[in-house]
């Protein structure tokens, strides 16, 4: 094959593979097939979990495992191969260990790792856990890579409001856990002797999971640990209410910008 015929097909995958992370987020039939590959190989993944049907099943198991792996270290390679094709006058080299080295790309190599190392390596719980991380690699395509990117930026735009909410949460989680020492050690020392111990108490009760393992006997200790609970139902909200609201404004400016564009478009035609 001729180094145009090369460039061609070079050009070609790059299409297919990069042209979804930009844009309006369009997926590509290429892009669609690995996100389908993807889905399928969480579901292995999740089934592979259940002994008796791993068990009954490992020969088909192992193959399955083994297609994805192949599929997905080719997807790696022809990604660091299209690489060059990106924009920019940087030697090719240069712009394939950019893609090397990108949050994405490590995220490709990650991926294709968790596959091949279980296979690899025997009583793995770990790594075989690892392969979950496939569901993480969706984020790389279409609208989840401009969601992520919208996302980023409103908690940027938002990063004091953020930094306020979540010191005042330290603060209280932290006395919290103090006054139960308080309160608490003498009667309950396992729980509340100290307070890294009693920090676990304050944790649980300021995000409202309430276990129930841990709690307060004493009046004093049930008036503060109210006074705690009470406070954190605001605290903990904040800053979901404040990425939420962040968010929004982001997706509504990103929709702004998309009819900009298809407007001009129109106008240009």
């Amino acid at each position: 094959m001729g180094g145009g015929q090369a460039g061609t097909l070079r050009r070609r995958t790059y299409l297919q593979l990069f042209a979804s992370s930009a844009g309006d987020g369009r997926l590509t039939i290429t892009n669609r097939i690995i996100i389908a590959v993807i889905l399928a190989s969480v579901l292995m993944a999740v089934l592979g979990t259940e002994a008796a049907l791993a068990s009954e099943n490992r020969a088909f198991f192992i193959l399955a495992e083994m297609a994805f792996g192949v599929i997905f270290l080719a997807e790696y390679v022809a990604r660091v191969w299209s690489s060059a094709e990106a924009e920019g006058d940087e030697p090719a080299w240069r712009k394939r260990w950019s893609f090397i080295i990108s949050p994405f790309g490590l995220l490709d190599l990650a991926v294709v790792l968790a596959c091949l190392v279980p296979l690899l390596v025997t009583g793995a719980p770990l790594f075989r856990l690892l392969r979950l991380l496939r569901l993480a690699a969706l984020m790389k395509f279409g609208r989840f890579s401009v969601a992520l990117h919208e996302l980023g930026g409103a908690i940027a735009e938002r990063r004091y409001d953020l930094f306020v909410t979540l010191a005042l949460a330290a603060a209280l989680l932290l006395f919290g856990a103090a006054a139960l020492h308080w309160a608490e050690g003498q009667v309950q020392p396992e729980a509340f002797g100290s307070i890294p111990r009693a920090m676990w108490w304050s944790i649980i009760t300021l995000t409202t999971v309430g276990y129930g393992d841990v709690s307060p006997i004493t009046p004093v200790g049930k008036f503060l640990a109210a006074l705690v609970a009470l406070g954190g139902i605001g605290l903990v909200a904040m800053p979901t209410g404040i990425i939420a609201a962040a968010f929004s404004d982001a997706m509504q400016r990103h929709r702004e910008r998309a009819e900009a564009l298809r407007r001009a478009q129109g106008h240009q035609d």
